[in-house]
């Protein structure tokens, strides 16, 4: 879970080891739709993009500072290459929100220097959007979006990341919108909740020279609202993402992807829709050092290919930068690294 404005975001999830959740995991798996057929390609040296044929990175911040720490992990990996590049627009002012001079310069020098990489930005849909505002100001707030009121910020912000090179940007718009974290909820008003993202992806597109995707990205899990009722309609939605940390503490791997808007539900949405999965965020939490939601995972995006994903990268969710889970750190380092690779 991405919480903002502050230096570093949070997150939430985990599982057990017990033998029935393995079983269900395998029963759930068989349930949840064909394997997807494995993609050809690589980078520019030659590389895998990724352990199991899918792009992916990892949150290592969002400042300059966080680029260089890419290649570190780059470094770590093996003979994987990450080539997403994740980060968010801290959602306390309007004028952040719209990408100030100096927020993603450095991300544009990264993306623009190698044709395979992918930017992934997340972008609140409403100021103050850490301040816990109550559901009477939410729903105004939605309200006035809906109607109009905030177009001219997100054309700001489309046409800066157009003027820095990042017009293929993939936009988390509005993520974990079915919680309780964020000002940009969707619990109090759906209704006017996806007409206001609608009419934030029409004044993107409208940008001259954009190529934006525009990502669906809910908590995995039912959490405040199903995460179904947000949805704001297959025209202005390029990609359904989740993010899927490991969470509640006691759940097991196999639940995670068979409970009510889980896993298996997540991927079934999609294929319905016609849309590719991602994963923005993911990673350790709830359930503390667990390499069997690490492997969960893995083998999971193996099996259905998502357009992307993207570990929260510091503790307590990560396995390079965070030395508290040293058996999840190997079993992520040989599979991405490894025999997939």
């Amino acid at each position: 879970m991405l919480r903002l404005p502050r230096v570093l975001p949070r997150a939430l999830h985990r599982p057990s080891r017990r033998v029935l959740p393995f079983v269900l995991a395998a029963l759930v798996l068989l349930l949840a739709g064909p394997a997807c057929v494995p993609v050809e390609g690589g980078t520019s040296d030659g590389r895998a993009p990724a352990g199991n044929g899918t792009a992916f990175g990892a949150y290592v911040g969002y400042d300059a500072a966080a680029v260089p720490r890419i290649a570190g992990l780059d470094a770590w990996v093996g003979k994987a290459t990450p080539v997403v590049g994740r980060a968010y627009l801290p959602g306390d002012r309007w004028n952040r929100i719209e990408g100030e001079p100096g927020h993603l310069e450095h991300w544009a020098r990264w993306r623009g220097a190698r044709p395979e990489r992918m930017f992934v930005l997340n972008v609140p849909m409403l100021e103050r959007n850490e301040a816990r505002l109550p559901d009477s100001v939410v729903r105004n707030e939605l309200a006035k979006g809906a109607g109009g009121a905030y177009d001219g910020h997100f054309r700001v912000l489309g046409r800066r990341l157009v003027s820095l090179g990042l017009a293929d940007t993939v936009l988390v718009l509005g993520w974990e919108m079915n919680g309780v974290s964020y000002t940009h909820r969707c619990g109090p008003d759906p209704a006017a909740w996806k007409r206001y993202w609608a009419r934030i992806v029409r004044a993107m597109r409208a940008v001259d020279g954009q190529r934006f995707r525009f990502e669906f990205a809910p908590n995995r899990g039912r959490d405040a609202v199903p995460w179904t009722a947000c949805y704001p309609g297959d025209a202005h939605v390029d990609i359904i993402g989740m993010d899927a940390y490991d969470q509640p503490a006691g759940m097991s791997f196999a639940q995670q992807v068979a409970e009510p808007y889980g896993l298996a539900a997540h991927v079934r949405f999609a294929a319905g829709h016609g849309k590719p999965i991602a994963y923005p965020e993911w990673g350790l939490y709830r359930n503390g050092d667990n390499p069997d939601y690490v492997r969960g995972m893995l083998n999971w995006f193996a099996r259905h290919r998502p357009l992307y994903q993207s570990i929260t990268d510091y503790c307590p969710h990560g396995v390079w930068q965070c030395r508290e889970n040293p058996r999840s750190s190997e079993v992520y380092r040989a599979l991405v690294g490894g025999p997939f690779g």
